[in-house]
Parts: C-alpha cells; structure tokens; sequence
C-alpha cells in the first residue's frame, strides 16, 4: 500500500511517499480502505519526538490519527461492523507507527462510529480527534443548557467544532477570533470577540457579570484570561496549558471514545454540526498540509485526500 512514513523523528520535508505492507488486523480491529484523513497539530508534534516521553513509536512512522473510510475486513470478534461500512474514527493505539496517512489502516473498533451520512469523506475525516477534543472539554467544564461559554480560539479545528456542540446542547457562545473569521463565527451561533490585549473588557461587554464557563484551544494566556471572567476555577479547562491544572482547572488530553463519537454523528446527521474544510490535499501533498498547520491561521480543518 501506499503511505506517508518517516524513518525516524523529522519534520515536513522528512515526509515521504513508501511502499509498505497492508497492515495487520488484529482481534478487535477493523481493515479501513482510507477516503480521507485529517492533519492535526499533534501529528507534526508526534513527528518532532514531542510525544516521545509518553508514548512509543515505532518506524517507519506513518502519522495521522483521524480517518474516514471503508471497512475492508474485519479481524477476530469485530462483528459491530462488516465490510462495506462506512466509518470515521480517532485511530489512536497505544504506539505511534500506523497511522491514517496511508490506502489503508488498522483500526479497533473502539475508535470508530459510522460516518455521518451527512458529512462527505472530507468533512467526516475532520471530526473525530477535534470534535472529540472540543466535546470531552465541555463535559469536564460541565457545559450546558442556560450556561454563557468562552471559547478560544473558537474558528480553528477544535474551535469551530466546539461552538457548534455547545450551541447544540444550550450554551450561549462567546468565541475569540480574528476580525476576518467573525462572520464565521456568527455563522456557527457565536459571539465574536477579538483576541489581544483587552480581551477580558470586550468579552465582560457582551457578558457583564463574566461567563459560567471557559475552554481555551490555543494557550498563550488564555487560561489566565478565563480565571478572571467565571467564578469558579474548576469550570475552565484547557488543551494547550497543562499547568491550568495548578490554577484549580483541567487540563485535557482526547481519547478514542466510540460513544462520544456517535454523539457527534447524531449532531452532524441533525444538521448542527457542520464541518469547515480549509484544504483538501492529495495524500502525496502532506508535507504542504503540515506547513499550513503550523502557520496557524487555518479556519476549520486541513485533510487529506486518499
């Protein structure tokens, strides 16, 4: 099969097309025949050797986490799908070496749902690892009907995502973003707010009294912006800043979760969630992928097509 590999630890430009073996399947998984897959922050970082005091790697290493595709075959006791059944799922193992970014992959089936009927391969690839982030983030802050949430950050991958899900279960969104991404914003059901200095007085403009709840998707500050703005610590939760942990919140870290998972495709399937696909580029262009995911400024999601 085809696939993207590193030989060892690199960067972008260490990426390359290989040949390697169909991958595989062991009890409990499923043989995927991948459509697309998203690029995430975290699959340069794993690349970098960030990863590497928590977690093995085995090379060659092919990235990619998130995927959408069909189920080829399946391995010993996976009845819960057949082939020909399309899923998406966060294919996270307990070691980094097969990942998404390849014809085909192994996955358990505890990390897959069915793809949402609603989403093409491109949307559904952009799902799992940010719409998972951004709904196991709400759940620890407790968000829900009635609340006024921040959210940082609010246009990007786990932003956007986050937004529509707490719209979905009764929030007021506030969300912090660039001037050119409020129109965006507003079309997902959120209040837009710029980032920067300042931010705590414009968002206590649209919030007078402060907000019930803060997610912060991006670091540099944010977390100690929230403190200011809710009146409980425990309710402000972050992915970029492990030591909110210390200032009396959470610090959150995605899992593979099949339930959460189908939560999600109920959304997407409902029309409330709705995936922003900034660019779509062949599976041999990852290293083009990469580069625009560390630039930063990605509104939505970045996959690749399979």
């Amino acid at each position: 099969m085809k696939a993207i590999a590193l030989e060892n630890y690199g960067a972008a430009d260490d990426l390359k097309v290989v040949d390697l073996p169909e991958p595989k399947v062991a009890p409990g998984e499923v043989l995927v025949r991948v459509k697309a897959a998203g690029v995430n922050p975290v699959d340069w970082k794993l690349a970098a050797g960030g990863l590497d005091p928590v977690m093995d790697a085995g090379f060659p290493l092919i990235p990619g986490w998130d995927v959408a595709g069909v189920v080829e075959r399946t391995g010993f006791d996976a009845g819960e799908y057949a082939p020909g059944d399309e899923v998406y799922g966060y294919v996270r193992k307990d070691w980094a070496q097969n990942g998404t970014y390849a014809e085909l992959v192994s996955a358990p089936v505890r990390t897959l749902a069915k793809k949402p009927a609603a989403l093409n391969w491109q949307e559904a690839a952009g799902v799992p690892l940010a719409g998972l982030t951004a709904y196991r983030t709400l759940k620890r802050v407790a968000a829900g009907s009635g609340d006024t949430v921040l959210i940082h950050a609010a246009a990007g991958g786990v932003g956007s995502l986050g937004v529509q899900i707490a719209v979905a279960l009764g929030a007021r969104v506030i969300g912090t973003a660039s001037e050119r991404n409020h129109e965006f914003l507003r079309s997902l059901g959120a209040e837009p707010v710029t980032y920067g200095d300042g931010l705590a007085d414009r968002v206590r403009q649209l919030a007078p009294g402060g907000v019930d709840a803060a997610l912060d998707f991006v670091g540099g500050g944010a977390v100690d912006v929230s403190l200011s703005l809710v009146e409980r610590a425990d309710r402000v939760a972050s992915v970029a800043e492990g030591e909110v942990t210390q200032k009396g919140g959470h610090y959150v870290w995605v899992r593979p979760d099949a339930d959460d998972l189908a939560f999600l495709t109920e959304l997407a399937d409902a029309g409330k969630l709705k995936v922003h696909v900034e660019e779509a580029l062949p599976l041999a262009e990852a290293a083009r992928a990469w580069r625009l995911s560390q630039a930063g400024r990605t509104r939505g999601k970045i996959v690749l097509t399979v």
